[in-house]
């Protein structure tokens, strides 16, 4: 099969036996999740204090807190742009992958748990479809504050 996966992806790891792939992608999904939230929280708190969002998270991209996520996801929540790359209601399914698959294990995850909430609410507000980066309309809604204006 790696010949056939390499013609997909760069990136190829055995894992290891039949599940644990979808396990791994669960995991993928609980930190991106969580990371998106993160980055709508700083952004949002840099907003509402009164500095300028974009050069925030410019400057944030050079130290510590760097991530894909702050590069990408930051920028779409700075210009307002929640055209679906990958939408909240597909990253719903799989946070319910992941809190069904802790339920079962007897641990708890309550960030994710959290994470799920947040896109509830944007998707309850009609936002299902949007990017998942719209999770920050969830916390824009609580602080009532947006990053940044609506385009």
């Amino acid at each position: 099969m790696k010949p056939l996966f390499e013609k997909m992806g760069k990136n190829i790891t055995l894992v290891g036996g039949n599940g644990d792939g979808q396990t791994t992608k669960v995991a993928n999904q609980i930190i991106v999740a969580l990371t998106i939230e993160a980055v709508g929280e700083a952004l949002l708190f840099a907003s509402k204090a009164g500095a300028d969002p974009a050069k925030v998270r410019q400057a944030l991209m050079g130290g510590f807190a760097n991530s894909r996520i702050l590069e990408v996801h930051g920028e779409r929540m700075v210009k307002r742009t929640f055209n679906p790359g990958f939408r909240i209601e597909l990253h719903q399914k799989d946070l319910n992958l992941a809190l069904d698959g802790a339920r079962k294990l007897g641990v708890a995850l309550p960030s994710t748990a959290l994470a799920q909430q947040l896109f509830s609410t944007v998707a309850a507000h009609g936002g299902g479809g949007l990017d998942h980066s719209g999770m920050v309309k969830a916390l824009e809604l609580m602080a009532n504050h947006t990053v940044a204006p609506d385009a």
